[in-house]
C-alpha cells in the first residue's frame, strides 16, 4: 500500500471518528494553564509533546538495539531536555550523542556523563570542550581533519587526561567526514591513535542518506551499505593495528535495522523519540507514533482568497518540508482537504485542496493541530514544550539553546 494512500486514510479516519484533540473547538485565549487541563486552555502557538507516545517510541527503539545486540547511544538533538533524556537513557544519564556544545554543558552540568559531541571540533570551541574533558569522566569530541588534531595536541589536558576522539567517516551521506575510501582516512586515524594525550576512542559515521529513502527496502539498503563500509573500514585499522570502537545511526536506519549492524558497538539515532511526517513518508514509523503537534488557532478569514489565517508562521512550525508535502508545510490534523500553504513570521494562510471553503466550520478562535514535517526544526522553534497524557495536560519540559 503506497505511503501517500496510507496517509489520506489516516487523515480520513482521524476526522471520522472525532478522535480527542482533532475536532475543531473555540476556546478563550489567554486562560491559565493547570495540570490536568485541556490541551484547548495553551496559549497558541504552541507545541504539545504525547508523553506516552514518546515513552512507547523510546522502549520499541531500546528493545530493538537489545535484540540486535548492540549499544543505543541515543541523540539529544531533537528535544534537548532533561526530562526526554532522561526518558531515553532510562534514567541512568549516561551515554548520549549531542550535536551542539550548549547541550553538552547543559546536560553536564545536570549530572549526565558519557557525552559525545558528534560535531566535527570547532576550533573557537576547543578551550570549552577542554573544560568538559576535564570535569566529567568521559567526555568525547569528534574530529575529521588533521588541523583539528593538532589542535588537540596544542591543548594537552590537566591532570594527565587523554581527549577522547572519534573519527567521523563519510559512508556516502556527503556531509561532515573524512571519505571511507580515502588512503587519508587510516593516515588519520592511525594519528589519532598515535598522539601524544589523546585516545582513538571510535569511527562514527551517519547513514543521513536514508533521509532520502521511501520505504523499509530502500531504508535498509543504506543502512546496509553504510555498515558494510564502517566494518569494512574497521579491517583497515585492525590491519595496521588500532581496534576502536564503531558507530552508525538515523533514525530510518536504526527503525529498520539490518543483522550486520549487530556487529558494530553503537547505534545514534534521535528523532525517533518524536517522529514526525518526514519519518512517517521514508517508512522509519507510523503517523500513530508522532508525539509532537503544533496548536494554532484561526485568526482571520480571508474570503477573497478562499483562504483562512492562523497564528503559526514560521517561527512557531520552521520552513522546513518546503514543497514537501501536497498539503504545505504540515498536516492539519483531521482536516485532510486543507493545506498550510504559506507563512509568514507569525502569520499561516490555510487554503482548500479544493472547492470553496465552509468559514462555518473554522470560525475565529478555532484550534488546529499541526503534523509537522521535521520535529527537530520545529522543537526548536519553541521555548517550552506542553506535555499531555490523553489530552490531559502533565506540565513543561524547558530545552537549552544555542550553540
Amino acid at each position: 500500500m503506497p505511503l501517500w494512500y496510507r496517509f489520506y486514510r489516516f487523515l480520513d479516519r482521524s476526522a471520522s471518528q472525532g478522535l480527542r484533540g482533532l475536532r475543531v473547538t473555540v476556546t478563550p485565549g489567554g486562560c491559565d494553564v493547570m495540570e490536568g487541563g485541556a490541551l484547548s486552555s495553551l496559549e497558541t502557538p504552541a507545541l504539545v509533546v504525547d508523553l506516552d507516545k514518546v515513552k512507547r517510541n523510546v522502549q520499541t527503539m531500546k528493545e530493538r538495539c537489545e535484540g540486535g545486540g548492540v549499544r543505543l547511544r541515543p541523540h539529544m538533538k531533537t528535544h534537548k531536555t532533561l526530562e526526554c533524556a532522561d526518558i531515553m537513557t532510562g534514567g541512568s544519564r549516561r551515554c548520549i550523542v549531542v550535536s551542539t556544545l550548549a547541550e553538552a554543558c547543559f546536560y553536564g552540568d545536570h549530572g549526565y556523563d558519557d557525552i559525545l559531541y558528534a560535531y566535527p571540533l570547532p576550533f573557537d570551541k576547543v578551550e570549552r570542550c577542554a573544560t568538559l574533558s576535564e570535569r566529567l569522566d568521559l567526555f568525547q569530541v569528534l574530529l575529521d581533519h588533521p588541523e583539528a588534531l593538532e589542535r588537540l595536541r596544542r591543548r594537552p589536558l590537566a591532570g594527565g587526561r587523554l581527549w577522547h576522539v572519534w573519527l567521523k567517516l563519510d559512508c556516502g551521506n556527503g556531509r561532515a567526514g573524512v571519505l571511507h575510501s580515502d588512503a587519508g582516512a587510516v593516515q588519520l586515524a592511525q594519528a589519532i591513535a598515535g598522539a601524544e594525550g589523546v585516545e582513538l576512542t571510535g569511527v562514527y559515521a551517519h547513514c543521513g542518506n536514508t533521509y532520502y529513502c521511501k520505504g523499509v527496502e530502500q531504508i535498509q539498503a543504506v543502512a546496509q551499505e553504510t555498515t558494510d563500509l564502517t566494518l569494512q573500514f574497521m579491517e583497515k585499522l585492525k590491519a595496521v593495528g588500532i581496534t576502536c570502537k564503531s558507530s552508525i545511526g538515523s533514525t530510518p536506519s536504526c527503525s529498520h535495522p539490518v543483522k550486520d549492524m549487530s556487529r558494530l558497538s553503537e547505534v545514534h539515532p534521535g528523532n525517533y523519540v518524536f517522529y514526525d511526517m518526514q519519518q512517517s513518508l521514508i517508512g522509519s514509523c507510523s503517523l500513530e507514533d508522532v508525539a509532537v503537534r503544533v496548536l494554532t488557532r484561526v485568526i482571520g478569514h480571508c474570503p477573497h482568497r478562499n483562504q483562512l489565517l492562523i497564528d503559526c508562521g514560521w517561527c512557531g512550525l520552521s520552513q522546513d518540508g518546503s514543497g514537501k508535502l501536497p498539503t504545505g508545510y504540515a498536516v492539519i490534523e483531521g482536516h485532510p482537504n486543507l493545506k498550510l500553504a504559506s507563512m509568514t513570521q507569525e502569520h499561516g494562510r490555510v487554503e482548500p485542496l479544493s472547492g470553496a471553503l465552509d468559514f462555518g466550520r473554522y470560525p475565529l478562535g478555532a484550534l488546529l493541530q499541526l503534523i509537522p514535517y521535521h520535529a527537530c526544526a520545529t522543537a526548536m522553534m519553541h521555548p517550552v514544550y506542553h506535555v499531555h497524557s490523553g489530552g490531559r495536560l502533565l506540565g513543561q519540559w524547558r530545552p537549552t539553546r544555542g550553540w
